[in-house]
């Protein structure tokens, strides 16, 4: 009795959920609302109703799929990091760091992202979910690319063995990330192109920085 009544529990709450919570229109327009709304208010101030009357759905839409505003950003901040940035295949050192900043300056300009990125690094000093979800969207991501632009660059003898992605990532992306999100500057005519000859003058001639 014991196994039917279970059974027939399970039947009674799956039959609601397999027609409307798995539309795959009403997620995506949770979702881009998630996005408007953080630009809009922020995390701290981002509530599942404004979400919702945003997407113009219900409140049980969307806890039909998330539990909390929480668990929706930490969904969605996993959906960009499974997206991926490519890594840069031109053949070049020059061209691949060029390529790489061409990528991460359109990211950043985003009217979207711009509002969102701070805002969640802000609340990630607080939550260490969140953390731990902008560090694989963002950290993990850029540091596999900027490994894949290190060996190849190594390999065709562009950079000494031994070069660290870490730094490289540092150089490339650090100074485009100051500009754009923390002074929030326009880029002048030709800044990447000179951005980039930067970066890969510094990675090729590490000693030069410190007059070794």
């Amino acid at each position: 009795m014991m196994r039917t009544m279970t059974t027939e529990r399970g039947t009674r709450r799956r039959a609601p959920a397999g027609a409307a919570v798995l539309r795959e229109d009403v997620t995506d327009a949770i979702r881009a609302a998630v996005f408007e709304e953080l630009a809009a208010v922020g995390f701290a101030r981002m509530s599942i109703e404004g979400i919702a009357r945003r997407a113009g759905v219900g409140k049980t839409a969307v806890y039909r799929r998330w539990k909390s505003k929480l668990a929706l950003v930490l969904d969605l901040v996993a959906a960009v990091a499974a997206q991926g940035m490519p890594a840069p295949a031109t053949g070049s050192l020059y061209g691949d760091v060029r390529a790489v900043l061409e990528l991460a300056a359109y990211a950043l300009r985003h009217p979207v992202a711009s509002q969102v990125i701070p805002d969640l690094l802000v609340e990630a000093v607080r939550n260490p979910e969140i953390s731990e979800a902008i560090k694989a969207a963002l950290l993990d991501q850029q540091q596999g690319v900027a490994a894949v632009v290190v060996r190849e660059a190594v390999a065709r003898g562009e950079l000494p063995e031994g070069s660290d992605p870490d730094r490289a990532l540092d150089l490339i992306v650090g100074p485009l990330y100051w500009r754009l999100v923390v002074v929030r500057g326009e880029l002048p005519k030709g800044y990447l192109d000179d951005l980039a000859a930067s970066a890969v003058a510094a990675l090729q001639h590490p000693g030069e920085r410190s007059g070794q």
